[in-house]
């Protein structure tokens, strides 16, 4: 049978890390398989790691990788894709919005020697504010539209993944990361289970509204050139309706012997072309300051504790 490690990334899950493990674990036990789970303590302020530590005292299925402050989710996921063993790698969340239950299929999927990746996605986004939901597909239309990369709507982070994908994962070292994005360039056979839309077991949502959108915009930078482009089309269609317009106020002036009046109109247009140099500006410092984030080659995470014995290779 093969090994399968579960990726954990956690950030104040005191409450939800208990029900978590022994859910995960009973399912585990079921399928046969050889497991470990590997708990990634990102920054928490709470009693997660603690739990941790006792935890990997009773149990030597577990490894847990305290950070030295809160890097983030990409980060915590790229820690523990670095460090997993086994034959089959998950990635999932504590608060059980990622059903444990799929993963005896998800597993038999990937014996059945037919796919490389078993992902989940939400059918439904019930129990989210309608907003949200709404900014949401609006998000995944628009990505899928504008890069080569396919996110599909309503994707988890929650997959399944062969040895062989998971290493060309983590090849993939760049410090900017957006692990829907990432999962779909390196392409391998993907499988999706659709599920209904799960709440969390306990505690609280990290993520907010504009965490989302921030890390919305990221993804977009990450895996599109659109932006660029549209700054420079915008730029060149102004250049051109001001053209036309200079040519315009000349015949004018000329034929008809009109002096050009509208003082307020000619500052509402020198507003506006100052606004979209301003943005096409912005724009172009976004991916300026991403190419000079990656230069840096800072390290993903900073590891202060850990009960595994060997972290040569987690980066």
């Amino acid at each position: 049978m093969p090994k399968v490690s579960i990726v954990v990334p956690c950030y104040n899950e005191q409450e939800s890390l208990p029900l978590f493990f022994t859910e995960t674990e009973a399912v585990l036990r079921e399928t046969g398989c050889d497991y470990e789970f590997i708990f990634i303590d990102d920054g928490s302020t709470d009693e997660t790691l603690s739990f941790l530590r006792q935890l990997a005292m009773r149990d030597t299925h577990v490894t847990y990788l305290s950070f030295s402050r809160n890097f983030g989710k990409e980060a915590a996921m790229y820690a523990g894709l670095c460090s997993a063993d086994g034959d089959y790698v998950a990635v999932m969340d504590a608060d059980l919005q990622d059903p444990p239950s799929l993963l005896p299929q998800m597993i038999a999927l990937l014996e059945s020697g037919e796919y490389d990746s078993v992902a989940a996605r939400r059918k439904t986004r019930k129990g989210e504010p309608p907003i949200r939901s709404w900014f949401a597909r609006r998000f995944y239309h628009l990505i899928n539209r504008i890069s080569d990369t396919d996110v599909v709507e309503g994707a988890r982070d929650f997959r399944l993944m062969r040895r062989e994908m998971v290493d060309a994962v983590v090849s993939l070292s760049e410090s900017n990361r957006f692990s829907k994005g990432i999962f779909g360039w390196v392409g391998f056979r993907t499988c999706w289970l659709s599920y209904d839309n799960v709440e969390r077991a306990a505690g609280k949502t990290k993520w907010s509204f504009w965490k989302l959108a921030k890390y919305a915009v990221d993804g977009i930078i990450n895996f599109s050139q659109a932006p660029l482009s549209i700054a420079s089309w915008g730029g060149m269609l102004m250049t051109l309706v001001s053209f036309l317009m200079l040519i315009i106020i000349i015949v004018r002036r000329l034929i008809f012997g009109d002096p050009v009046a509208g003082w307020a109109s000619l500052i509402c247009v020198i507003i506006f072309i100052g606004g979209l140099q301003l943005f096409c500006l912005g724009v172009m410092g976004q991916y300026l300051a991403k190419t000079y984030m990656e230069t840096k080659r800072r390290p993903h995470f900073i590891i202060t504790e850990t009960n595994r014995s060997d972290t040569r290779r987690i980066r």
